[in-house]
């Protein structure tokens, strides 16, 4: 982001979702609001529709009922401008196994702004796996996957990060390096809404929790 940017009027609300599986009331009225600067952990035992949940803000599935908006507009009115602003990390990594880690970049990339060679390699050196950028991800083992991926959020320069399990996988070095990148994130005015088993950055002040039962 830019010191530019206009983080501080982005907001991200949810307001009584309901999603059915089957015959199985999944979301039942959640609704939460998130600014600039904030985290929302989302929590809860397995089947809850943590998951659900943030496919849904993501809008990559739709709700029975109830509304998403970013920037108090819905995001299914202009998805993407929404999209664009939105980086959505899921349980599976979404890499290509064939490609280099660096190609998964730069594939990643192109599907927006694109990013530097240079900005790449920085940024596996951040997250401290430059050794395997010529490497082809299937040669990788499943924490070095999962930070090719973290990379891909790095690059997208979006101002709101949907992670769900981001610290799958990831040894205690690992997860100390994610919660220090959200800090830095949420420090320049970002946002994330996040599912995990772990409390992440469970000092951070402008932390907060939804809980589904």
């Amino acid at each position: 982001m830019s010191e530019s940017d206009d983080s501080h009027l982005a907001e991200l609300t949810a307001h009584e979702l309901h999603l059915w599986r089957g015959e199985h009331h999944l979301l039942r009225g959640v609704s939460f609001a998130l600014a600039a600067g904030q985290l929302l952990q989302v929590s809860g035992r397995n089947g809850t529709g943590k998951t659900s949940l943030l496919r849904v803000v993501a809008g990559l599935l739709p709700a029975e009922s109830g509304e998403v908006k970013w920037r108090t507009h819905g995001i299914h009115q202009n998805f993407a401008n929404y999209s664009a602003e939105l980086a959505y990390l899921g349980h599976a990594n979404a890499l290509k196994g064939d490609l280099t880690v660096l190609e998964n970049l730069h594939f990643s990339g192109s599907l927006r702004q694109g990013s530097s060679h240079q900005r790449c390699v920085q940024t596996l050196n951040e997250l401290n796996i430059s050794q395997c950028a010529q490497l082809p991800v299937k040669a990788l083992s499943a924490g070095q996957r999962r930070r090719v991926a973290l990379a891909s959020v790095l690059l997208s320069d979006a101002l709101l990060w949907i992670l769900d399990e981001p610290i799958t996988n990831l040894d205690t070095a690992g997860i100390q390096l994610v919660e220090s990148l959200m800090a830095v994130h949420l420090a320049r005015g970002g946002m994330i809404l996040t599912a995990a088993h772990q409390d992440l950055l469970p000092s951070y002040a402008n932390r907060r929790s939804l809980t589904l039962h």
